[in-house]
């Protein structure tokens, strides 16, 4: 997967940047390639590799169908909520966030959506779904080219019963 100079790319756990530049470093005599992306939402600028970038998780922002797929994970109520202990879930849930699949956040912050209407979050997990609501309101937002209060109002809604 190439990248040119402006594109859009989602990095897993951090969200969607823009790359900025490809630069050449050396390590120990080696010469590397690397995107130098500047993340949209913190401003925090990270440099992959080329050639260790899909390994990485570095992939283009969603297509439309994807956008689709996201918002029938988020509706989806028909799902059995994860009956693991807290610390097993939040492991299992952390993992799919690493993936920086958006039909695995999406089901991660669906299930802490629908868990916390039920009951309330521990610390954890309610960092875990502010993380996985903003990974997915930064990039609906990017790909829908929306406001992400427009964005984050139409996941209210999804939510509310």
């Amino acid at each position: 997967m190439e990248f040119a100079v402006g594109d859009k790319a989602f990095y897993p756990a951090h969200g969607v940047g823009i790359v900025r530049e490809i630069s050449s470093i050396e390590i120990e005599g080696q010469v590397y390639e690397t995107y130098v992306l500047k993340i949209l939402e913190n401003g925090m600028t990270i440099k992959v590799p080329v050639d260790n970038a899909e390994a990485i998780g570095l992939r283009k922002v969603m297509s439309g169908e994807i956008v689709e797929a996201v918002y029938s994970v988020l509706r989806d109520r028909d799902t059995p909520a994860d009956k693991q202990v807290w610390n097993r879930r939040y492991r299992e849930y952390m993992n799919k966030i690493k993936t920086g699949d958006p039909l695995e956040v999406a089901a991660v912050l669906r299930d802490l959506a629908l868990l916390k209407g039920q009951k309330g979050l521990t610390f954890g997990e309610r960092r875990m779904y502010d993380q996985a609501h903003s990974l997915i309101l930064q990039e609906l937002s990017v790909v829908l080219d929306q406001d992400e209060q427009q964005v984050r109002k139409h996941l209210a809604t999804l939510f509310e019963e």
